[in-house]
């Protein structure tokens, strides 16, 4: 397979985010491998680092103006690996498939890039095509943020996230919300004088219950459904013999488009207005955390039809449209006004105890994103 022997050395530097597993490798060595690749073969590149030690690499081939820029955009940063099954960084070959952290999700998709962008070097383009290989997506996006911020721009943008033999044109949104709950301290042995969060937090829990049925019963978007709302941590408390003062919980809401951080937060602050209308020992406040916003490509994105034509030229069958629940970069480059689709290769297990993709997929992925930006670019 002309993918693995890449794909072997990416998968072998650790790459562990360190927002996700605090004390972490990051994003620094596998940006130095990429750097190099990158110098010999003679492409010039930028270092963007807004963070120290959660670089981003771009290289930029350009046309002989005219044409519109595709970017070929990839995180370079892995999930944990605790509980993965064997060494998550020594990569191993089985049945046509490459194992390892980081195999699936997503540096097969980053090698791919790699290959179709070196490929590219001496085609007869009018149009510029960037290969992005960013930091952080599995957290917090900082990397194409930073590119963006960097004023890095692109008509279109192909992101080669392991989705298979699919066009994913959509995806879902998240914000990230705390909730703070204020009850009073007392030995456990004074009912009179305490006022216990974590129950307060409770009462919040069964309303929550109730706002998620509600999503689940409004009108749906055509294309990715209704939003939703779960409790993802909560903790309070000091001791057993304690009321406790303090209890904390973090949710995250599922957003479609339409929806926006602010209606958001007003659905959840009435909740919290109405609980203290009703308790008035009841005492929360609602802290916004991280929020990134769904995306939808437009139905009529030159982009959607040029992969469309290309990937069933290379693989003889036909790509199905889909869209899909999780966040990627897409909704920032959306955002950033560039029409960006999803496709990539045949992996399984990502954030799993056992992580692989089928080589030969790698393979035709790097011959489509060739053939794309030929055909988008031209």
């Amino acid at each position: 397979m002309k993918s693995e022997s890449l794909l072997r050395e990416l998968v072998a530097i650790d790459s562990v985010n360190p927002a996700l597993v605090p004390g972490a490798a990051g994003e620094t060595q596998v940006a130095r491998f990429i750097e190099r690749w990158l110098d010999e073969r003679g492409l010039a590149h930028q270092w963007i680092e807004p963070v120290p030690g959660r670089p981003s690499i771009v290289s930029h081939l350009k046309g002989s103006a005219g044409g519109p820029t595709l970017m070929l955009n990839g995180h370079i940063d892995v999930v944990g690996v605790e509980g993965y099954q064997g060494d998550p960084f020594i990569p191993e070959t089985r049945g046509g498939r490459l194992y390892g952290r980081g195999s699936s999700d997503m540096k097969s998709g980053v090698a791919a890039m790699m290959m179709a962008f070196e490929r590219l070097r001496g085609a007869d383009l009018r149009g510029d095509v960037i290969l992005a290989c960013v930091a952080d997506e599995e957290h917090a996006s900082i990397g194409t943020q930073a590119i963006l911020d960097a004023g890095v721009r692109a008509d279109a943008a192909i992101v080669c996230e392991p989705v298979g033999y699919e066009l994913v044109t959509a995806h879902k949104g998240f914000i990230w919300f705390d909730v703070e709950f204020r009850g009073r301290a007392a030995h456990g042995s004074r009912p009179d004088k305490g006022v216990d969060a974590i129950v307060k937090a409770g009462k919040f829990l069964s309303a929550l219950e109730d706002y998620a049925q509600d999503l689940a019963d409004r009108p749906s978007h055509p294309r990715l459904g209704n939003g939703s709302v779960h409790a993802s941590l909560i903790e309070g408390g000091n001791e057993l013999s304690t009321y406790p003062a303090h209890c904390k919980l973090s949710l995250e809401r599922r957003t479609v488009p339409g929806e926006t951080g602010e209606t958001v937060r007003a659905e959840l602050e009435a909740i919290i207005q109405r609980l203290s209308e009703s308790d008035q020992q009841f005492d929360a406040t609602l802290i916004s955390s991280l929020e990134r916003n769904p995306y939808a490509c437009p139905e009529n994105a030159p982009i959607q039809a040029v992969v469309e034509h290309q990937a069933e030229r290379v693989t003889g069958r036909v790509l199905g449209r889909s869209v899909m629940n999780g966040w990627t970069d897409c909704g920032l480059l959306g955002a950033a006004g560039i029409h960006s689709v999803l496709i990539g290769p045949g992996g399984t297990g990502g954030h799993s105890a056992e992580e692989s993709v089928d080589l030969a997929s790698v393979d035709e992925l790097a011959e489509i994103i060739y053939h794309v930006a030929l055909e988008y670019c031209r």
